[in-house]
């Protein structure tokens, strides 16, 4: 078994601040799922992905395993803040902390994860944003839950599938250019290009990105993978179907 490889965001996050994503190796899973997968609802061994999230928690020095959300592709957030209830049944798409060593981390293979944190350093969050998650709010109702304003505040973009992979269909660019018609109509459109078969490439991190900004959020890190065309480091999920799942986390020291 090798040892776990991990993409660290080149971000000016402050020193109490941490934060990694996984790759596909360095794990014990097998076959389609060979060998970093850190999901339990895709079909791997049990025994596989608890021993895969020991060796993430040991290999990242992590005070605590993250609470492993339910990720249904909505704009929910769990705040990790010691007062707000959570649901037992841990549907969440995004997770909040202004705790120290309480992990935020969700799961990925072709969605885009996205690491926040405030400049000084006191609150921390991840959120999962599929194309479904990312038109209904999920970004924005993340950072809804942050004390400071989204001028304070550092996002990163994680490895997501690439604007030369991404193909959607008109309904999809629809619902966009219909739900964000108060974004830059312009800025919206270049997000999408046209395929000649009434397809669309769609570029998520420029969505993601117009999205943040025009939120008020200037400080954007990341973006430019691929994960549907990079199959060595990242699963994917739309290149695959049946595949493991990469965990983009983020965390404050005590």
């Amino acid at each position: 078994m090798t040892a776990p490889e991990f993409l660290i965001p080149d971000w000016p996050a402050p020193a109490n601040v941490r934060a990694a994503v996984s790759t596909r190796t360095g794990g014990v899973s097998h076959i389609e799922y060979a060998s970093f997968n850190l999901a339990s609802h895709v079909g791997d061994s049990a025994d596989a992905v608890a021993t895969n999230r020991e060796i993430l928690q040991a290999a990242l020095h992590l005070p605590e395993q993250p609470p492993w959300l339910m990720q249904v592709h909505g704009v929910e957030v769990l705040r990790r803040d010691g007062e707000t209830p959570v649901k037992p049944t841990h549907e969440y798409d995004a997770c909040y902390s202004n705790q120290p060593a309480k992990v935020c981390a969700v799961l990925t293979a072709d969605c885009l994860p996205v690491l926040f944190c405030s400049r000084d350093g006191s609150e921390v969050a991840a959120a999962h944003a599929g194309w479904r998650g990312l038109v209904d709010g999920v970004l924005l109702n993340t950072l809804q839950q942050f004390v400071a304003p989204p001028g304070e505040i550092l996002a990163w973009m994680g490895p997501a599938i690439g604007p030369d992979s991404f193909e959607v269909g008109p309904e999809v660019r629809a619902r966009f250019l219909r739900q964000w018609s108060a974004l830059d109509a312009q800025a919206l459109g270049h997000c999408f290009v046209p395929r000649g078969d009434g397809h669309w490439l769609a570029d998520i991190y420029a969505l993601a990105r117009l999205q943040l900004q025009a939120a008020g959020v200037m400080v954007i890190y990341g973006g430019g993978e691929d994960t549907c065309a990079d199959w060595q480091r990242f699963y994917s999920y739309r290149r695959d179907g049946n595949t493991g799942r990469m965990a983009s986390l983020v965390w404050r020291m005590a």
